[in-house]
């Protein structure tokens, strides 16, 4: 495998304090009683000479020595001549406590309120514990690009919990600086601990993933992270829920297997003991990119955006080994069923099936997996047995596994039968019939844009002019990505990307493809300010993704791999 970029924990480049911009600035905001007002919002520029420096330091050293005695000591707001100046320690746990204080003379306001200022034209609002912030004016030169609109409208918290290089003195004074009020506190009733409640038991979840539905808990990283690693972090990994999450002891684990000359029954430790296999794939969700589908027609199901999609390295032991044991015989016309412990409110569970064909071919790497990246599955992820199927639809890749049949027809299941399906942009939900179609396994060729996002302001990275374009490729069926094409001039010229993928010889490329471009930006361009960049991947079987959404529009909103499309501007 090539790795072309560092590992996460590396992704933010430079210091926060260089390239700073401030100056005094009115915007308008709206006050906690909903009416617009005016505010004042203290910024600073870049001190240039020797003695506007010593100025800027101590301005800036004093701000903090009275910040540091206005939160210790209420009482004493001005320093006293001959009182000891706080020490720097001192003065960065008072800087740590700044977002967690309520400041009186700013107005308060609602989460609600702060989620509609979600991009520069409604100015970017983000939320720091109790503190709410306007760092619209900062966001062209925050030094991580365009990340920080990830948390447009929303809190920053737990991005500062990655990027711990936010956790300076000299940074926390900067956000504080852009402090335009206090976060309503909210009385929340969790009805998850009503008792009998089917929710009652959930896991916890990782602040970044952005909920489509909370219960079921259905959810996806933000796209800006996406294409950072090549094995996306477990806790980062999109969740794809169709019921509630089951609560399962690995001592009581039993794995019902039906089929063959014998039936046959398998313990957590069974399954541990047999061979261990990995291999690197790729899961998506039917619905990945719904929304983008959404903006042609309105279609049924929840709104992804393009980060229902994850890869990792699974491990465990190779169903085509445990099927074989059992006196199973290939047979074209048969299938093997999954069903899960997740059960609906009539008992019955979660079911997919695949191909016997597919589940018996040892190049087909479908494996009962208890790991993920090298650790135990979440209960999120499946915990403790879930089935990988390589390069199908995420729905087949059933989680929290109790039981597989060797049947000669697929699951009756409804996920199988009446969902997850393909139909002509002409079908709708007066003359459709899901017993006429067939159900999804392999997935298209796609890829995404995962950086720059969608109205970020994109600044030219070298003297030639070019602007750097990030994201991830995919193709089902073990198909390999051969190129990444990507065009800023809607298709007058392209590029191809460089990409990143594993590099295994016997055509079995399950995980995904990472890619790097770099597209030239005319001076006309720069002077039109807005550019929007296509993406479009080709696979080993020169398959590409078709150009409008108009084309495949489908009444389910699944198999949505049109070019993906990202307008930027250009500054």
């Amino acid at each position: 495998m090539r790795l072309l970029r560092p590992s996460w924990s590396g992704l933010v480049r430079g210091r926060h304090h260089q390239h700073h911009r401030r100056f005094l600035q009115t915007t308008t905001s709206r006050g906690s009683n909903g009416e617009r007002e005016e505010q004042q919002h203290s910024k600073w520029s870049s001190p240039g000479s020797r003695s506007e420096q010593l100025l800027y330091a101590a301005f800036w050293a004093g701000g903090l020595t009275l910040g540091y005695h206005w939160l210790t000591d209420r009482n004493n707001r001005v320093l006293l001549e001959g009182q000891k100046v706080p020490s720097e320690e001192e003065l960065e746990a008072t800087a740590r406590r700044w977002h967690v204080t309520i400041r009186k003379e700013l107005p308060n306001y609602r989460a609600e309120q702060v989620e509609q200022h979600n991009c520069a034209e409604k100015r970017i609002w983000v939320t720091y514990g109790l503190g709410v912030y306007d760092v619209t004016d900062f966001a062209d030169n925050h030094p991580g690009g365009d990340k920080i609109l990830m948390a447009a409208g929303s809190a920053i918290d737990p991005f500062w919990a990655i990027y711990q290089q936010h956790n300076t003195l000299e940074v926390l004074e900067l956000l504080e600086g852009f402090r335009i009020g206090n976060l309503e506190g909210q009385v929340v009733t969790n009805a998850d601990e009503e008792l009998g409640s089917p929710w009652s038991q959930e896991p916890q979840r990782h602040a970044l993933l952005k909920p489509a539905s909370k219960r079921p808990f259905n959810a996806e990283p933000p796209i800006g992270l996406l294409a950072d690693q090549f094995y996306t972090p477990n806790d980062l990994f999109y969740v794809r829920n169709h019921l509630p999450v089951p609560v399962i002891d690995p001592e009581d684990y039993e794995l019902e297997i039906e089929g063959g000359a014998k039936e046959k029954t398998l313990t957590l430790e069974g399954i541990k003991a047999l061979p261990k296999h990995s291999v690197t794939a790729a899961i998506m969700c039917g619905g990945n990119r719904r929304s983008e589908m959404t903006k042609v027609k309105a279609v049924k199901g929840l709104s992804w955006g393009a980060g229902a999609v994850g890869n990792a390295k699974w491990s465990g032991a190779r169903l085509c080994d445990v099927l074989r044991e059992q006196g199973v015989q290939p047979d074209e016309s048969k299938h093997v069923i999954f069903e899960g412990a997740d059960l609906d409110p009539t008992s019955h569970p979660y079911g997919a099936s695949i191909p016997l064909a597919k589940a018996l071919d040892p190049r087909g790497d479908v494996i009962l997996a208890y790991e993920m990246n090298d650790e135990p599955l979440s209960r999120d992820h499946g915990f403790p047995i879930r089935v990988i199927v390589p390069g199908t639809v995420g729905a087949r890749n059933v989680k929290w596994l109790t039981r597989i049949v060797v049947a000669d027809k697929e699951s009756d299941s409804h996920w199988q039968q009446n969902d997850y399906k393909g139909f002509s942009p002409s079908t709708d939900w007066d003359t459709v019939d899901f017993s006429k179609s067939d159900a999804i396994q392999a997935m298209p060729v796609t890829s995404a844009i995962c950086t720059p996002q969608p109205g970020a302001r994109v600044k030219v990275d070298d003297d030639e002019g070019h602007i750097t374009v990030r994201g991830y490729a995919w193709s089902g069926g073990g198909r390999k990505i051969v190129r990444v094409d990507l065009t800023n001039d809607e298709g007058v010229s392209w590029h191809v990307a460089e990409l990143e993928q594993e590099e295994i010889p016997d055509g079995r490329h399950y995980g995904w493809s990472l890619w790097t471009a770099r597209l030239p930006v005319t001076e006309a361009q720069r002077k039109a300010g807005d550019v929007e960049i296509w993406a479009k991947a080709v696979d080993s079987a020169y398959n590409v993704q078709p150009e409008k959404f108009e084309h495949i529009w489908n009444l389910r909103g699944v198999l949505a791999n049109a070019y993906h499309k990202v307008k930027v501007k250009i500054v």
